[in-house]
């Protein structure tokens, strides 16, 4: 009997520039068998995010790159199929981090188990999954809002942007979230009870944020520099915080922005105005995982928290909806549903 065999994507080429599907090749390769203590794993659920972009690119990094003919990398969702590990049986749904496959071996160790009862599977890749955990670590430990603040919020119709905006209305905070087009506006206004909306693309939005913003920025949560970084950058209150996430604005440039060197005006701000800037990975704050987890949990169960996901079908169309995602041509939480649970 032949071998069964399963679908991957791997990295074919590093862009420069945008990437597109070129850059990625679909493959088929026989199944694996688990080793001691490891798991087989067919893999239901394919988280797509910005940080994939970085793992295209040689350049060094706070992670290794993906390298030519590599599987893809990306946390998934998937269910046990076999088992050499004591705690992991057939049938049981596990998050890991599989990348783009339709079957994965991983070390027992290196897993976790999810209880399907308890929420959605696919939430383990979204709002109780890393970009909530992004939004809730950065923002409560970086971001310190108080009551009253005033919280601005880049991609905010995105799985870390949404939840960032909605922690800061349990939090008592005035929230303001930028965003891409009318309607994904509108999601922030009448389905997650931002206080104000902002359509990054409308040619007076410095002036909307301004009106937005009466009393200034005392947060202002980062996802993507460019024009909404200038825009947020004058309405900084003194001691404003600044979690800086991500920058997807940037991920595709080859060279630096052309214009002056802002960077005397940036730092003679920082220190002015007292501001505290601070990058920072998901993982840095590993050890509050499970106080995430049960809290955002909690509020999700009671309702105080929202999430969209923006689903696709099938392993072989990842490349183009990870492209389109890099655009803003998703709403809510990229996922592909790779296999059916």
């Amino acid at each position: 009997m032949a071998q069964p065999t399963y679908r991957r994507i791997v990295l074919a080429a590093r862009p420069e520039g945008e990437p597109t599907p070129d850059h990625f090749r679909l493959e088929t390769a026989p199944v694996p068998e688990p080793g001691p203590g490891q798991v087989l794993i067919r893999v239901l659920w394919l988280s797509l995010d910005p940080y994939m972009r970085g793992r295209m690119s040689a350049a060094k990094s706070y992670a290794k790159p993906v390298e030519i003919g590599e599987v893809m990398e990306g946390g998934t969702v998937g269910e046990v199929v076999a088992s050499n590990h004591p705690d992991y049986a057939p049938g049981d749904f596990v998050l890991s981090h599989s990348g783009w496959q339709e079957y994965a071996i991983a070390d027992g160790d290196s897993v976790r188990k999810l209880d399907p009862n308890l929420a959605p599977l696919s939430t383990a890749l979204g709002v109780l999954g890393m970009p909530g955990m992004t939004a809730y670590t950065g923002l409560l430990n970086i971001g310190q809002p108080k009551p009253g603040e005033t919280v601005v919020v880049a991609a905010a119709a995105g799985p870390v942007g949404s939840a960032v905006g909605q922690i800061a209305k349990i939090k008592g905070c005035h929230v303001v979230g930028i965003a891409g087009g009318a309607e994904k506006c509108a999601y922030l206004l009448n389905e997650l009870a931002f206080d104000a909306a902002i359509d990054h693309r409308a040619p007076d939005m410095p002036e909307r944020l301004a009106d937005a913003c009466p009393k200034g920025i005392d947060v202002y949560f980062e996802n993507v520099g460019g024009e909404v970084w200038n825009a947020v950058f004058p309405l900084l209150n003194d001691f404003a915080r600044i979690p800086v996430c991500g920058l997807v604005a940037h991920y595709n440039d080859t060279t630096l922005p052309p214009g002056p060197d802002r960077t005397p005006l940036l730092m003679r701000t920082i220190l002015s105005k007292r501001l505290t800037l601070r990058g920072f990975i998901v993982r840095d704050f590993a050890s509050q995982a499970d106080e995430f987890r049960r809290e955002v949990g909690s509020w999700l169960r009671a309702g105080q928290i929202k999430y969209r996901e923006d689903v696709v079908e099938g392993l072989e169309n990842a490349p183009e909806a990870f492209v389109g995602m890099l655009k803003g041509r998703n709403f809510g939480k990229m996922l592909v549903q790779v296999g059916r649970d």
